[in-house]
């Protein structure tokens, strides 16, 4: 599997660089993947020559977005996260943000959304302070887990 932990996600992004390679970061929490997460990924991946993701742990998920989610747990979307060719690491982490392992990876280029403004991005803040570079992605339309969970709720019958 491609999860490592979190002290050994700099080591590793160290090394990538010194061999001249392009890292390329994300984060996010990916709780039922699908394709507009796969397209994104893709797309972040072709940007360089490594693709790292920071994964939302389960309790900053509970923080960020209630107590009924992740649907899935960490470890699930962690499996599954590492199961796409664009991915070559995934990293677990539990604060609100990604600044932490941002200062700590020191990417070359960090991805978010295209739904995103990068003035609002704490990360992108963080990248800019080594000179690294922030790129937005277009989201794909109608594509989301929110979206998934709702239409599954409105067809089970209460």
């Amino acid at each position: 599997m491609k999860t490592v932990q979190r002290d050994q996600i700099k080591t590793i992004a160290d090394t990538l660089k010194v061999a001249g390679k392009v890292v390329v970061f994300t984060n996010g929490c990916f709780d039922l993947l699908h394709s507009g997460h796969v397209r994104y990924l893709a797309a972040a991946r072709r940007l360089g020559d490594c693709l790292i993701i920071g994964l939302n742990s389960d309790k900053s998920i509970r923080r960020l977005k209630g107590m009924t989610r992740p649907i899935n747990g960490q470890e699930d979307r962690a499996e599954v996260l590492s199961a796409l060719a664009a991915v070559d690491y995934v990293v677990i982490f539990g604060d609100n943000t990604a600044t932490g392992l941002v200062a700590a990876i020191k990417p070359d280029i960090y991805v978010k959304g295209g739904d995103y403004r990068i003035e609002d991005i704490p990360e992108a803040q963080a990248v800019s302070s080594y000179g690294g570079k922030t790129v937005l992605i277009p989201p794909v339309p109608g594509r989301s887990s929110s979206n998934i969970i709702n239409k599954i709720v409105n067809i089970i019958p209460t």
